[in-house]
């Protein structure tokens, strides 16, 4: 049984193993399948020369009509987005500012942020923020957040609030987005949206946030890529960071004409299509283990609202079976790489979003051969701190 071999495919030439992911949109495994428009488009621009401003502002019109917003521009990543917004909100078009930074004497360098809102995405979110010399005010509990205690904290050194969407933070007891902005526009204060792997393109903007990031090679399948949209002076005082700290994460022509593309095709996708492709496969999947007792499913919403359905194995009996299933899945052939944020409740989930042709049906047995060698073997395996340890361990081994 191996996965469908690309006529393209580089894994051989390179010497790095065919994956397939069922985790979802993650920056670890290439966050996901680039769209064919994508790849013609850079394809077209890499042999050319370029003057990057006007290809740009080529962008910032793409960003417009794919979101409601005045301006836009693509920068390296959408966590680049998120410091790059934070600076300009501090400095304005000020270029001396701008290259002054992280010095931010003389500048509003204060950050708001909802407690439970610090997620950690392989990095610090803060960091985003404090990289730029930006401090950060905390405001609330990590399960409890009030508009008073927002209101107290806008005081005259506070520069903009950043108020992130992501499965990964707290997802109750937060001050809704529109009670923020509602809040920051009292005391003349930006709200920065770090929507990174959002389907929303015009929601945020939609209920008053002045800026929203987005990952361009996230729902959108572009390349690597961070997307800058809001209002003009904020978006405008962002892209000038390339003159600052911004150098540092500035994305290349390919990035920026391969984002284009993706917002273009992006208005054309078959959302139809999509859901019911993702229910053909989940079906197949959770049939799959239906014999096994010890493992029930479930199908699970996105927890931001995105329109995707996952299906989540919850293992009964041993507390580590969820966590040695999933290990045997990424060690196997082909590997099969879950999302695993939630075995420490001896459960993980299977996303049907990045899949090539076959690949379900290559899902669909390696369970099945995993759920009976799990019940042939019983309990054992390592722990999921013991799991957890190894792979820290190997992490900081690179690249040995």
């Amino acid at each position: 049984m191996q996965p469908r071999v690309l006529p393209t495919d580089p894994h051989d030439k390179l010497g790095v193993r065919r994956v397939i992911n069922v985790a979802g949109n993650m920056t670890s495994l290439g966050a996901s399948i680039a769209k064919p428009e994508v790849i013609e488009a850079v394809a077209d621009i890499l042999p050319h020369f370029v003057e990057i401003d006007d290809l740009q502002r080529r962008a910032s019109q793409a960003i417009a009509k794919a979101t409601g917003a005045e301006a836009g521009c693509v920068t390296a990543c959408a966590s680049a987005g998120v410091s790059i917004s934070v600076a300009g909100a501090m400095t304005g078009a000020n270029l001396a500012a701008i290259e002054a930074l992280p010095d931010t004497a003389g500048l509003r360098d204060t950050v708001i942020v909802q407690l439970g809102h610090l997620c950690h995405y392989s990095a610090p979110i803060d960091q985003a923020v404090r990289l730029t010399g930006a401090r950060l005010r905390t405001i609330g509990s990590v399960n409890e957040a009030r508009p008073d205690q927002l209101a107290a904290a806008l005081d005259e050194n506070v520069a903009a609030m950043l108020f992130v969407v992501s499965h990964q933070t707290m997802q109750h007891g937060q001050i809704p987005l529109s009670e923020c902005v509602r809040i920051c526009r009292t005391a003349n204060v930006p709200v920065i949206v770090d929507a990174a792997a959002e389907m929303d393109l015009s929601g945020f903007l939609s209920d008053g946030a002045d800026i929203a990031i987005y990952s361009a090679h996230k729902a959108l399948g572009g390349m690597t890529g961070g997307i800058v949209a809001g209002k003009t002076p904020l978006v405008r005082a962002a892209y000038l960071q390339n003159a600052g700290i911004g150098r540092g994460m500035k994305v290349g022509k390919e990035g920026i004409a391969g984002t284009i593309a993706a917002l273009d095709a992006w208005a054309k996708r078959d959302r139809d299509a999509e859901w019911a492709a993702q229910q053909h496969t989940l079906t197949l999947w959770r049939e799959a283990v239906a014999p096994y007792n010890a493992i029930k499913t479930q199908l699970v919403d996105d927890p931001t609202d995105n329109p995707i359905q996952r299906l989540r194995l919850a293992f009964q009996g041993d507390s580590n079976a969820a966590a040695t299933f999933a290990a045997r899945l990424a060690q196997g052939d082909p590997p099969v790489i879950v999302r695993d944020e939630f075995l420490d409740r001896n459960c993980f989930e299977l996303d049907p979003c990045n899949l090539h042709p076959g690949e379900a049906e290559i899902v669909a047995e390696r369970l099945q051969q995993e759920a009976e060698s799990a019940g042939e073997a019983g309990a054992g395996g390592q722990t999921l701190t013991e799991l957890r340890q190894a792979s820290l361990a190997r992490r900081l081994a690179w690249p040995d």
